[in-house]
């Protein structure tokens, strides 16, 4: 099943500036071949659910590699079984009611 997920991943006990685990993160969701989009408060994920759950499993590990001693994160997530919706469907089809 194909999965559409909002992920924000925020280590704790490491300080302020948290860039360098979000490119942590987002370098181990490239290297799963996902499709992703960076936002401001987290990152879009796009691919099949297992795959997708299995890259967000590799973030924690990755940040925890880091030293970050505690992670929370919040996921979003929605899925179709009607038809097949990509990220760029879904910001495509706002847009051109605009």
């Amino acid at each position: 099943m194909r999965v559409i997920v909002d992920l924000c991943l925020v280590p704790i006990g490491v300080g302020v500036s948290l860039s360098k685990y979000v490119a942590a993160c987002e370098k181990v969701l490239t290297e799963a071949g996902l499709s992703t989009r960076l936002h401001s408060y987290g990152t879009n994920v796009e691919g099949e659910w297992d795959e997708v759950f299995a890259a967000v499993k590799r973030c924690h590990e990755a940040v925890h590699e880091m030293g970050a001693p505690r992670i929370t994160t919040t996921i979003k997530l929605g899925t179709r079984t009607d038809r097949e919706q990509t990220m760029d469907d879904k910001v495509r089809s706002v847009s051109e009611k605009l």
